[in-house]
């Protein structure tokens, strides 16, 4: 395993000399668009990679030479995508450079997408992890029952104590998790602690799980909704009304030019009104119940009290739930599941209902869904309040990406008012929670709608609005309009509205909160150091450790290893998050090493060395030197490993 405390020593020498090579030219004039970095700490591309691959092969000394690990931990990542250019003003444009017409987005699109399944080539059969019971697949079953054969191929142990084994008494995984040494006996036996697992027993810290009884149902479409139903149907009964307005409408038309057929028309409607012989239209006998006229008032749902809370935002890929626990410690008030396809949970899919897990730590939780017409946006809302213990729901109609815009969800919602009102009054009126609405300020970039939007909001009953300071197209070239923000917080009175974008200080959160939001939400701040939390209820500039940052990167560890699992497959997939991370986390620059404080999240962080190896090696932006980190705490990579990040850096100019 690496040590951080012998690296950092050895390395000063190689540090000071690079350093003192670029401050000693002299930094006349910042570079646009960088940060300011002491000049001390400064250096170029090419010395910043030689120096953290010369260390790098010096740490693992004879054994990395041996097992080739850095050659195959270089291969083992996508090239690095090509930096991007710099935006040049219309008057150097005319000087004969041709623009590329493409925009550039923050986006890896076309990236290799390798299941963590590939990374097991023959694995031990269920049957044998979980009590030797008997294989139901017989002769059939394409996986290990020979305990020792497949210890014999099975790859090396990561480390020598197993986190699900410490914390619960006993490894789900048993013989097939990757720190199984800790658990099991010569005989290939798994051991218990039975302490713990009596303390543990009965215990469940994750919740809002999909059941395989509610997933064959939803499967069969055979749940039932009926409050959804109730809904939809006076909607249909408005636009009948509609029609037959319309066409009252057309035969005034037609009375006017003939009057007598009209006169003979209504007095045979007059008589058929009349008649005793014909039950009337609505039932008017019988027993009148609560449920009848009685709906659930917003005065009586469950209250949320948002204000002057810190709000993590729901992130995709990198907002899972180990990440989520990670915010909690360090401070986070309000966390919420990453974006669901109404659609998906409809039709039961495993993979989108995880995206609703909560842990329970998690004490003021939410989810967010996606869609595009009121039916499946209330049957969805409907099935989450039935069937899911959460604190409010969220409405996401601030999704910028092609995929949900071009159907109509997302930001496509703000130009569809009509649709955007019946799916909220929809959702309100099958919930007993708080209905939140995430938005936008619009969808072209000068062209505002947020605030003609907010009033009619309020009106249809959201308890919250929360608005990201920039338009879709801007996406995130240009800074968030916090000015636009305080005059929509002045339009929600007195519905809560928060203010997103930018936020990555506590510096920020103040400027933020002098604008008379009701609360911040904190989204790539909180990615690239999710510390802020701390910094802001503390009003302090953290000048946080590589040592403890990477303590953070194990709990993530830990905690993934508990959510996803110990085996092969779980450790793959905790990697595969935690690169996803890391591609954030490393634009962090320590405090210690500012020139001027605070960073700004804008700010392209310079090729500089850090004040050990570690904090060096955690400010590469390569991706092979992040698969590096993840295998200080996750052991090497698979021969066939493959990464490249989801996101890439669209903020810089």
């Amino acid at each position: 395993m690496f040590q951080r405390e012998d690296r950092g020593k050895g390395s000063e020498g190689v540090m000071e000399t690079a350093a003192s090579d670029t401050a000693g030219k002299g930094r006349d004039v910042a570079v646009k668009g960088e940060a300011a970095i002491k000049p001390e700490f400064l250096t170029t591309k090419e010395k910043f990679h030689g120096f953290v691959d010369s260390e790098w092969q010096g740490s693992k000394g004879e054994q990395a030479s041996d097992n080739g690990t850095v050659e195959e931990t270089k291969e083992a990542c996508v090239e690095e995508p090509e930096a991007k250019k710099l935006k040049l003003d219309p008057e150097e444009r005319t000087k004969g450079w041709k623009q590329d017409r493409k925009r550039l987005r923050g986006q890896n699109k076309s990236r290799p997408h390798t299941k963590p399944t590939t990374y097991d080539e023959k694995r031990l059969c269920l049957s044998v992890v979980q009590a030797n019971r008997e294989c139901p697949f017989g002769d059939k079953c394409h996986f290990y029952h020979d305990v020792a054969e497949y210890m014999s191929s099975k790859p090396a142990d990561i480390g020598e104590s197993c986190y699900l084994y410490d914390t619960f008494g006993k490894c789900a995984y048993g013989l097939s998790c990757r720190f199984a040494k800790a658990h099991t006996t010569p005989d290939f036996k798994t051991m218990e602690n039975t302490d713990l697992v009596k303390a543990c027993e009965g215990k469940n810290p994750v919740k809002n799980s999909l059941s395989k009884d509610l997933q064959n149902c939803l499967r069969k479409r055979s749940v039932s909704f009926k409050k959804s139903a109730e809904y939809l149907k006076t909607l249909s009964n408005n636009r009948d009304n509609k029609q037959q307005q319309g066409n009252g409408e057309a035969c005034a038309a037609k009375v006017s030019a003939d009057p007598t057929g009209a006169e003979q028309r209504v007095a045979t409607e007059g008589e058929t009104q009349s008649s005793p012989d014909k039950p009337p239209p609505v039932k008017t006998v019988g027993p009148l119940t609560d449920t009848d006229v009685v709906k659930l008032r917003q005065c009586e749902k469950k209250q949320v009290d948002f204000r002057d809370k810190l709000y993590l935002a729901p992130l995709t890929t990198c907002g899972n739930l180990p990440f989520r626990r990670v915010c909690k410690r360090f401070g986070a008030d309000i966390t919420c599941g990453e974006m669901a396809m109404c659609t998906n949970l409809l039709q039961g899919q495993q993979s989108e209902w995880a995206l609703l897990k909560r842990h329970e730590s998690e004490d003021l939780f939410g989810v967010q869904v996606e869609g595009c017409f009121p039916d499946t946006m209330t049957r969805c809302a409907e099935l989450i309040n039935n069937n899911t213990n959460v604190d409010f729901v969220d409405i996401n109609s601030g999704c910028p990406i092609d995929l949900v815009y071009k159907k109509g969800g997302g930001c496509g919602l703000m130009t569809r008012t009509r649709k955007f009102e019946q799916i909220v009054k929809g959702m309100n009126y099958v919930l007993d929670v708080p209905l939140t609405v995430k938005i936008r300020t619009g969808v072209q970039e000068k062209s505002n709608i947020a605030h003609k939007l907010i009033p009619e909001m309020k009106n249809w009953g959201v308890s919250m609005i929360t608005l990201h300071g920039r338009s879709r197209e801007q996406r995130y070239t240009k800074l968030a309009d916090w000015d636009y923000i305080t005059t929509c917080s002045k339009l929600a009175s007195p519905v809560p509205l928060f203010g997103n974008g930018d936020i990555l200080s506590y510096e920020d959160a103040m400027k933020a909160r002098e604008t008379g939001v009701s609360g911040i939400m904190i989204a790539r701040g909180a990615l690239i150091k999710p510390w802020i939390f701390t910094e802001i209820k503390e009003s302090r500039h953290w000048d946080i450790s590589s040592s403890e940052r990477l303590d953070i990167l194990r709990d993530f560890t830990n905690f993934g290893l508990e959510h996803w699992g110990s085996d092969t497959r779980g450790v793959e997939k905790t990697r595969t998050f935690m690169l996803e991370w890391l591609s954030f986390m490393c634009r962090y620059i320590p405090v210690g090493l500012l020139e001027r404080v605070p960073q700004k999240i804008n700010e392209r962080p310079p090729y500089y060395m850090g004040r050990n190896y570690l904090e060096s090696l955690m400010a590469s932006q390569n991706v092979g030197d992040w698969v590096r980190i993840s295998e200080m705490l996750l052991g090497p990579v698979p021969k066939n490993f493959n990464f490249l990040p989801k996101h890439k850096a669209n903020a810089y100019k």
